[in-house]
């Protein structure tokens, strides 16, 4: 199963017992272990919270923590992924993702009346769109016809090649063929590098332009005019409550958010959907920090959250009493005018057109209302934005707006204007970073590789005058406040340190590339057997690091290496260099 475990953890089905209530069925393979905690999330993930308007099949996504129990190793499909992968599309080492697809229909034949039960993917892959057609595929069949079924989906995925960036995958499933390509880092933003010469070779085949790409439009459309103010608390990681009337769009609606920022990564937690009945549901009501990201399917559900004390204490009384932006907690509030009678949105479905009501006011509501909570959709927010809102664009992205728009060119739009802003943002913070590498001239072969500058704040913000996002974007506001504001958050602290690491790392491999140009023979008629034998030990260290796929170097200056430290080696007495053999 290595080559399954390269795409998916398991897969589960989950049904409704009676006595037990939702259970686990089966899982797939055999061998997979879960730990009880894990069976028990996914097991109330895998059905809608409040499922009694879900008839029919529904998808949606969550994510949970990883147990402890697993003790995973980097292969080299992972080393390759972390190079060539976009950030945000790296494997979670932390946390499952779950793909569900949930089937509630009338059924006489059963006590309760309806049949009911969920099929889930359980992976450490955030390829939303990719799973979500995989287990379109996988769950009805298994519906229809059972065990047997999933087992062999199974093992058709057992049989995929690695999911290695920049290659176009052919994924054999149930009879299907999809072809697939994982974005790289290279590849530009917003196209589509998935070509198939001839699509009509096989009638059974078809290709998946997205691995991972939600519909912005659709899932933001009804607080457009609140988008900039969305994508600040999303690059700052503020707290943020989403509401929705169903997993589906509440699931769709986060990962819309989340994918904001994009390409930097969001590092806060997040939950897509999210139920009372979860694990950590209590470790987020008696903390004094409110969770980054946290969503809730039904009205009852979230009342029944704020009216616990330190809920009530630790999150709504700041965001009603406090004044300083940093210490208030923000909130995106979903709710519905009905209940009852909202209705998730199909492809290209006008969102209001058959509820009989009027669209929510675009005008921000204060934070006390949450005291009341008027059931209307919108944002509740008492947080001022640091810069100000693109009325023209939004304007452009509205104005055709009609029942038969074409949400996926609106979506392209909203990604792109996303992309630019987030791109203005990072780019003044990579030219700083820059300026702290040190110079190439610098870099000595027989001394220790040079160390980074360190990253101050101050001083980066010194810059901007003459490097701003001014340079780039012709959003006004206050910059530096959003800068300063950023640089507190997990969002920053990852980039930072991952950005570090990647320059790190090229500086040992610019050491490395003029080790391997420096006449070693020569300087070791000079030195002692010991300061030898520390030269043998860190060249044979670093050719390691580069033989485990841990540094970047090229075959050419590794072969090189190799010959003098077979070369030094030999100069030293017999004694040692069998030692050093071992």
């Amino acid at each position: 199963w290595d080559q399954f475990s390269e795409w998916l953890h398991c897969v589960c089905v989950v049904t409704f017992d009676l006595e037990l209530g939702q259970a686990m069925e089966f899982l797939y393979p055999n061998h997979i272990e879960l730990s009880d905690v894990e069976r028990t999330n996914i097991c109330y993930l895998a059905f809608p919270d409040s499922n009694s308007g879900c008839m029919g099949d529904t998808q949606y996504w969550f994510r949970i923590r990883r147990s402890a129990l697993y003790k995973t190793t980097d292969t080299d499909v992972d080393y390759q992924c972390s190079k060539d992968c976009p950030v945000t599309l790296l494997k979670d080492k932390t946390h499952f993702y779950g793909y569900v697809y949930f089937r509630q229909v009338r059924d006489k034949t059963l006590k309760r009346g309806y049949f009911q039960k969920s099929v889930v993917l359980l992976s450490s892959l955030p390829y939303f769109n990719f799973f979500k057609d995989i287990v379109d595929i996988i769950a009805p069949e298994y519906f229809d016809n059972g065990e047997p079924c999933l087992e062999a989906a199974c093992h058709d995925i057992d049989q995929w090649p690695s999911p290695i960036p920049g290659q176009i995958l052919n994924l054999p499933l149930m009879g299907l063929l999809l072809h697939v390509r994982i974005p790289t880092k290279q590849d530009k933003p917003g196209t589509n590098v998935l070509e198939i010469t001839d699509k009509n070779s096989d009638p059974g085949a078809f290709s998946l332009s997205s691995i991972h790409e939600v519909n912005l439009y659709e899932s933001l459309c009804d607080v457009l005019p609140h988008i900039h103010l969305l994508w600040e608390l999303v690059l700052i990681g503020a707290p943020i409550v989403v509401m929705a009337p169903s997993p589906t769009v509440c699931s769709s609606t986060v990962l819309a958010l989340v994918s904001s920022i994009s390409p930097l990564r969001y590092c806060s937690d997040y939950r897509p959907y999210f139920t009372i009945h979860d694990s950590e549901f209590k470790e987020y009501t008696t903390k004094t920090q409110a969770p980054f990201f946290i969503t809730y399917f039904t009205l009852s559900t979230f009342l029944f959250f704020i009216k616990m004390p330190l809920i009530h204490k630790h999150w709504l009384d700041p965001l009603l009493k406090h004044t300083d932006v940093c210490s208030k907690i923000r909130y995106l509030c979903f709710i519905p005018v009905d209940v009852k009678t909202w209705r998730v949105r199909g492809a290209g479905e006008f969102p209001w057109t058959h509820l009989n009501i009027a669209p929510p006011s675009t005008k921000l509501k204060m934070a006390s209302k949450i005291k009341t909570f008027d059931p209307k959709s919108g944002i509740y927010s008492k947080y001022k934005q640091f810069l100000k809102k693109d009325k023209n664009f939004i304007k452009g992205l509205t104005k055709d707006f009609s029942g038969k728009c074409q949400f996926q060119a609106q979506s392209a739009l909203l990604r792109r204007h996303f992309l630019e802003l987030t791109q203005s943002f990072i780019i003044p913070l990579e030219r700083y970073l820059a300026s702290l590498m040190p110079l190439q001239k610098c870099i000595s072969p027989l001394k220790a590789p040079p160390t980074l500058k360190p990253f101050r704040p101050n001083d980066f913000i010194q810059t901007l005058d003459s490097n701003g996002p001014q340079l780039t974007s012709g959003t006004k506001g206050d910059w530096i406040g959003l800068y300063r504001r950023f640089m507190q958050s997990a969002n920053f602290e990852h980039w930072l340190c991952r950005r570090k690491l990647e320059m790190e790392k090229k500086l040992v491999s610019l050491h490395m590339a003029a080790l391997s140009e420096t006449d070693l023979m020569s300087w070791c008629q000079q030195k002692s057997e010991v300061e030898i034998v520390d030269m043998v030990l860190r060249i044979r260290e670093k050719i390691n690091l580069v033989r485990s796929h841990k540094l970047d170097v090229s075959t050419e200056t590794v072969e090189l290496l190799a010959d003098k430290l077979t070369g030094i080696t030999n100069t030293l007495p017999a004694d040692l260099q069998g030692i050093l053999s071992k």
